[in-house]
């Protein structure tokens, strides 16, 4: 039955199997905002420090940069989907589990298992969006799945406004995903074990794994790119609403430009995707790039006045997000199926780092008695080598593809007629039909 569901599949399924994924990512997105969301009621409950605080912030994403590793490797060993399960029900079980956290240790246990779900899902989603498409439309549908992070993120906030103890976000946070799971399940494809050992064992002979001759400077510029630009956007949502009220904005306005900057960034993502898929993306990355640093240099200066606050925020989060949803759309386009998922895992990692890295950076130079001004300008420059990273990844990708198709190959087609799972499937059951 499962195969005659699969042969049914043409342009409509694969809309479905996009818009699972994007589901997944914006639960993903929405457990991720909860710890932040919760933190003003949970503090006082158990009776956290602030050294505390920052560990349990810190907990799930130390989880997040383990899980998005191994994540990877589980998706191209057993499956693509197998490994989105997995992750799902991790951060599921442990987000249930926060939420009877007794005390600092028990909590910090259970937000980094809640990481290491979380970090594992997205290069699952990732892979499984990019190989249900044509390549041509790759970008489009990585970005519309990345667009979900942010877009989480505001419905975490949304949802808090309405519910009375901190207890009921992580019960709705561990609910989603396992409910999710089924879907999953019955309609997402997967590359088989067999199906990976298969082209593990012919692409490995030709030599292209994630650090070979091959891919060695797209791999290299991916990272880099990830670090970078991952930093600035962990640096801004955890510090614009600290760097806002103390520029004189009042607590309710600093969330509703924080909501502005998740909502702006959703819709940038989709655009983005949908420019990186043209002959353009080289200027999506300037663009997306030059955005951010301008809307950096504004916020710096800006004054104590709501609506300009909100556009500054719109422009932040189309800006850095865009940037990221570039990325996580070449992420794909590196790699051969058999390392795709070990590929876009070990990028995804490399952003935790950053995730780690912006707020600490932020901390210690607010520390040194750095104004809001002086922070936002010294990292213009991290968001330019970041863009400039992009930059020259989308040059190295196309300069690969031009001599692929200068040898008469190409290899993004090799890679979505031969490791597509659904068009396998129907190609196995018409035959059967026949």
């Amino acid at each position: 039955m499962r195969a005659g569901v699969e042969a049914t599949r043409g342009g409509a399924g694969r809309i479905g199997i996009v818009a699972i994924c994007l589901a997944a990512a914006t639960i993903e997105g929405f457990d991720i905002q909860t710890a932040g969301v919760v933190a003003p009621k949970l503090a006082p409950i158990l009776r956290l420090t602030a050294h505390q605080m920052g560990l349990f912030f810190a907990s799930a994403t130390f989880g997040m940069i383990a899980g998005a590793v191994l994540g990877g490797v589980v998706a191209d060993r057993f499956g693509r989907r197998f490994g989105l399960v997995l992750s799902l029900a991790a951060f599921g079980v442990f987000t249930y589990a926060t939420a009877y956290a007794p005390d600092f240790e028990i909590l910090f246990i259970t937000r980094f298992f809640t990481g290491l779900g979380l970090g594992g899902a997205l290069p699952s989603l990732v892979a499984i969006a990019a190989e249900a498409v044509e390549a041509r439309r790759r970008g489009l549908a990585v970005g519309i799945v990345y667009s979900g992070l942010p877009l989480g993120g505001a419905l975490a906030s949304a949802a808090a406004m309405g519910l009375e103890n901190w207890q009921s976000l992580f019960y709705l946070g561990a609910v989603l995903p396992l409910v999710l799971i089924p879907p999953v399940i019955w309609y997402l494809p997967s590359s088989p074990p067999s199906r990976v050992a298969h082209s593990k064992s012919n692409d490995v002979k030709a030599g292209r794994g994630i650090l070979d001759r091959e891919n060695r400077a797209a791999t290299l510029l991916l990272w880099l790119a990830f670090f970078l630009s991952v930093l600035v956007l962990y640096l801004l949502l955890n510090w614009q609403p600290v760097l806002l009220v103390s520029k004189g904005f009042t607590g309710s306005s600093a969330s509703a430009v924080q909501a502005t900057f998740n909502l702006s960034g959703a819709a940038a993502s989709i655009f983005a995707g949908l420019v990186s898929d043209t002959r353009q993306r080289r200027l999506a990355v300037v663009v997306s790039t030059a955005l951010l640093l301008c809307t950096l240099l504004y916020f710096a200066v800006l004054p104590p006045y709501l609506p300009l606050a909100v556009l500054a925020g719109a422009g932040l989060g189309a800006g850095v997000v865009s940037s990221q949803s570039i990325l996580y759309g070449l992420a794909p386009q590196v790699y051969q199926a058999h390392v795709r998922g070990t590929g876009v895992g070990f990028a995804v990692g490399m952003g935790r780092f950053g995730s780690v890295v912006g707020p600490l950076l932020a901390g210690v130079l607010i520390a040194n008695g750095n104004t809001v001004t002086e922070v936002l300008m010294g990292i213009m420059p991290i968001a330019f080598a970041g863009g400039l990273a992009t930059f020259f990844l989308v040059t190295v990708l196309e300069r690969r593809r031009s001599m692929s198709n200068a040898n008469g190959t190409d290899v993004d087609s090799h890679a979505e007629d031969k490791t597509r799972p659904t068009d396998t499937a129907a190609t196995v059951n018409a035959a059967g039909n026949a």
